[in-house]
């Protein structure tokens, strides 16, 4: 019998914000502006197989991962408006608003593409030097209904491109970018 554990271990970090969206071609109400009070529930593992733990028995401190997860949520998404990049309608209302703060996305900003994004673009640069993987991005759209993203492998996540920036417009604080 072997002396190495073999339990997987994991953390359930979750995370608030509130952001804007519409749905691209929605064939309901969701095509219109609306916006939510997101929940995330972000699961990660150690990045060599879940087992290991550091002198203090932890995978990693919570506190990291609501530091660097929280933060990029904050300064992207939170009272920002998603838009689908093939949104053009959707993207030159919300450019004549001032002051805004817009997100663009590769995709339809539903539950399931932002939980995707969470987990295959932003997680792998927010966590990368923490020792650990996201595994799973549960995005809870309202209190009823998440969609879940889930990493079948636990494999070192190599990032890929950055994740997008937002784009904030401001000028009561002299703010543009």
């Amino acid at each position: 019998m072997s002396d190495l554990p073999t339990t997987q271990l994991s953390l359930i970090r979750q995370l608030k914000f509130c952001a804007g969206h519409r749905l691209f071609r929605h064939e309901s109400r969701c095509a219109f502006f609306h916006g939510h009070n997101y929940q995330v529930d972000l699961e990660v593992v150690a990045a060599r197989g879940g087992i290991e733990v550091d002198d203090v028995g932890r995978i990693v401190d919570f506190s990291l991962i609501k530091k660097r997860m929280l933060g990029w949520l904050d300064d992207h998404w939170d009272h920002a408006f998603l838009i689908h990049e093939q949104d053009t309608n959707a993207l030159a209302a919300i450019r004549q608003v001032e002051p805004v703060k817009y997100f663009v996305m590769p995709t339809n900003p539903t539950a399931e593409n932002m939980a995707r994004y969470l987990l295959e673009v932003v997680s792998p640069h927010v966590l990368s030097d923490l020792g650990v993987v996201a595994r799973s991005i549960s995005l809870w759209e309202t209190a009823e209904s998440c969609a879940v993203a889930t990493r079948p492998d636990h494999p070192v996540a190599v990032a890929p491109d950055p994740p997008g920036e937002a784009v904030i417009i401001d000028s009561r604080n002299g703010v543009a970018g």
